[in-house]
């Protein structure tokens, strides 16, 4: 496991690890299904297919509700099309922000640790649910998805994040939920520590190969000595 000793920054998760969006998410599938003539999805499912960017999530319950058939390409572009419009209309409407989030993220600056948001949501989405949850003002970066070429699990965001900051990938830590976090993040050459709450596909997080695990945020600072 990598050091949590001697770092300058950390890149911090949005979605499972600072809000709950589930019910966002809920909502705006649930808007894009009916509009397609669709059966709804139970949001305990969606909370399956959450992490991967908002296409793979549409395509996910898409495929749910055809129950394994094959999804026709323009019945996803469109339901992606759709997907987007509701969601941008509900962004941060129905979210709750996690207990111990605020804390935990003043702790990390009194420690002098620089912030960047980096999430697999489009930038523009997560800016306007940073300001409204009233977190935008701890972080000097927000990424989005649609900023680079590939989206975590792949390293890129990470690499090009810790570029963005100037801080060495083994000296900035990313805070994740899921094993996309911890993936790139390993691949990347950061250190990780995932959220025991988060969404994770659906799977125990603490499976995920990682250098440690918090149940609030408050935790995350206590963690590095």
């Amino acid at each position: 496991m990598t050091s949590l000793l001697a770092l300058d920054a950390a890149m911090i998760d949005l979605d499972g690890t600072m809000v709950d969006t589930l019910p966002d998410f809920a909502v705006a599938i649930g808007l894009m299904l009916d509009e397609l003539g669709r059966p709804p999805v139970d949001t305990a499912v969606v909370a399956t297919m959450i992490g991967k960017g908002a296409d793979h999530l549409v395509r996910a319950v898409l495929e749910h509700v055809a129950a394994g058939a094959a999804v026709d390409a323009a019945l996803v572009e469109q339901g992606q099309q759709r997907y987007r419009h509701h969601y941008g209309e509900v962004n941060g409407r129905h979210a709750v922000v996690f207990p111990g989030v605020v804390a935990g993220l003043e702790a990390l600056h009194r420690r002098g640790l620089r912030l960047a948001c980096l999430t697999n949501k489009p930038t523009a989405f997560a800016e306007v649910l940073l300001a409204t949850a009233k977190l935008a003002n701890f972080f000097e970066i927000v990424r989005g998805g649609d900023a680079f070429l590939r989206i975590k699990p792949d390293p890129m965001p990470l690499v090009q994040t810790c570029a963005l900051l100037g801080t060495l990938p083994a000296r900035t830590l990313m805070v994740g939920d899921s094993s996309n976090d911890a993936r790139a993040a390993r691949a990347a050459g950061c250190p990780v520590v995932l959220a025991t709450y988060g969404y994770n596909h659906g799977e125990p997080v603490r499976a995920v190969e990682a250098d440690g695990f918090y149940d609030s945020l408050v935790e995350v600072s206590q963690m590095l000595g």
